[in-house]
């Protein structure tokens, strides 16, 4: 019931997420100071940094079969699912994390789930 929801996140707890993300990242691509963000990650860093566990990579490929997804699109999930994983402060990349990003996706570009 709507009355019986946890209260919400705070923005001061958000910006701490999105600061420990931001951290993450910057240490991730140490390397190339002047784009440290996932969105700017290569093909490697793609395999190095974004390993999906086999339940993700299921999702993902459903996903990719159901809704048309281009290669570029494929890779634009990932990277979002890696970011999703840094501001839940996870590791890994988890199911959840691809199928929030598969989400965003669908609202994206208007497609029903």
């Amino acid at each position: 019931m709507l009355n019986e929801r946890n209260a919400a996140e705070s923005s001061a707890e958000i910006r701490l997420r999105v600061e420990a993300a931001r951290a993450i990242q910057s240490k991730r691509f140490a390397n190339r100071p002047a784009a440290p963000f996932n969105s700017a990650m290569n093909g490697e860093e793609l395999r190095r940094y974004c390993k999906l566990d086999k339940e993700g990579q299921e999702l993902l490929q459903m996903a990719f079969d159901t809704l048309g997804l281009s290669a570029r699109a494929y890779d634009r999930i990932v990277k979002l699912a890696r970011t999703i994983a840094d501001l839940a402060g996870a590791v890994d990349i988890g199911s959840a994390h691809v199928a929030e990003a598969i989400r965003y996706r669908a609202l994206d570009r208007n497609i029903a789930v």
